[in-house]
């Protein structure tokens, strides 16, 4: 090959990658100005799965819970107070009441002479049932039955009965009242010592009289124990009956004011008004309780006033008795603890004591265990065997 032909394809070949070169920064430069290619669109799952293309699961729609209808209190419904009696008559039976047993002794015994005569008198004495009374009830058995009336056993007993009757019962009326005048509602106003259980009576006290058909408003006029007022608004909301209640510290006169207030504006039969326990002795105490019951009688009359007194302290309550009767005008009493740790007999001088009745004993921790007194039903419950 000549120079020339070999000069020829130099030139050629040297021409050709030029134009390799341009031709390539044309391309490159083209794309580099091209707009960004747009997303493949999504292919419905339907369409996916004919693809063969993997579906992941929707997430599940979270939707928020209702919120829940507040379900209305189930009320209790009270056991009627006549019948209360004749179910608790086993508490005070001798096998629970050393009372109960002291009488009972009298009719176990082989022969009634001077030793059992003593035994039986300081049982009685021992039992609360005071000196007087029980000198009253041995000088009558005694002249009731001769040295072997024992052995008629029957007798004995209706003897005893009879005497016992005698001491417990009174011409007093024992029901409450709690009947306002005028359209008025009747209101109970409840007093006491600390710790004779007497914001529990008043929790119970209300369930007679729901079980009575009566319209009730509670005043917890306690205002100096914390867990008073609470303590009510329990008892309360068991049987559908308002509580009034003020600050704590607050004035107790005060609060059982807007209690009969409330009672008189929703037209309701009963008011009964909790008090702070307060001890006999403390006389600032006692007269704040004369001043409750002055407030309260601005707008209706107090109809009944009922003194709890802790059946288990025995002859000291009728200290404590003396007292509030002094400044409130004690209507009615009530035997709190009236159950196996009482003795039984405080019943009689507790009466003579105030010259009132006791209108209701307590006979346990049941919330339906608060009875009516009843002298009869009192005496064959301690005389069943």
């Amino acid at each position: 090959m000549s120079g020339v032909e070999n000069y020829f394809w130099y030139v050629l070949a040297a021409v050709a990658a030029v134009l390799i070169v341009a031709a390539v920064t044309i391309v490159v430069g083209n794309r580099k100005g091209l707009p960004p290619a747009e997303p493949t669109p999504e292919l419905p799952s339907a369409e996916r799965e004919e693809f063969g293309e993997p579906v992941e699961p929707a997430p599940a729609e979270v939707i928020p819970a209702a919120p829940a209808e507040p379900s209305a209190p189930v009320l209790e419904t009270p056991e009627p107070p006549a019948s209360r009696m004749s179910r608790l008559r086993r508490k005070l039976s001798a096998s629970n009441n050393p009372f109960a047993r002291g009488l009972l002794g009298l009719l176990a015994v082989d022969k009634l002479d001077a030793d059992a005569w003593d035994d039986l008198e300081a049982t009685l004495i021992t039992s609360d049932l005071g000196a007087g009374p029980t000198d009253e009830l041995i000088t009558a058995l005694r002249r009731e039955l001769s040295l072997d009336a024992v052995s008629d056993p029957d007798k004995a007993k209706q003897v005893l009965r009879t005497e016992l009757l005698k001491l417990v019962a009174t011409t007093a009326d024992r029901s409450l009242n709690v009947t306002g005048a005028d359209g008025l509602p009747g209101v109970v106003l409840v007093v006491g010592v600390n710790g004779t259980g007497k914001t529990t009576t008043i929790g119970k006290l209300s369930r007679v009289l729901v079980a009575e058909g009566h319209s009730v408003v509670l005043a917890a006029a306690d205002t100096f124990r914390a867990a008073a007022a609470d303590q009510l608004q329990t008892w309360g909301s068991r049987v559908g009956v308002p509580v009034v209640r003020g600050p704590e510290g607050g004035d107790p006169a005060s609060v059982a004011f807007d209690a009969v207030d409330q009672g008189i504006a929703s037209g309701a039969d009963v008011v009964v008004v909790d008090t702070a326990g307060r001890l006999h002795t403390k006389t600032g105490l006692m007269d704040e309780l004369g001043k409750i019951k002055r407030v309260i009688e601005r707008k209706a009359p107090v109809t009944e006033v009922l003194l709890v007194i802790d059946a288990t302290t025995g002859q000291n309550g009728l200290a404590q008795a003396r007292v509030f009767a002094e400044v409130v005008d004690v209507t009615g009493i009530v035997l709190s603890k009236l159950d196996g740790s009482a003795k039984g007999g405080i019943v009689v001088p507790v009466q003579r004591e105030l010259g009132v009745p006791v209108k209701l004993i307590g006979l346990g921790e049941g919330a339906d265990d608060l009875a009516p007194f009843e002298a009869e039903g009192f005496v064959d419950a301690l005389l069943a065997q």
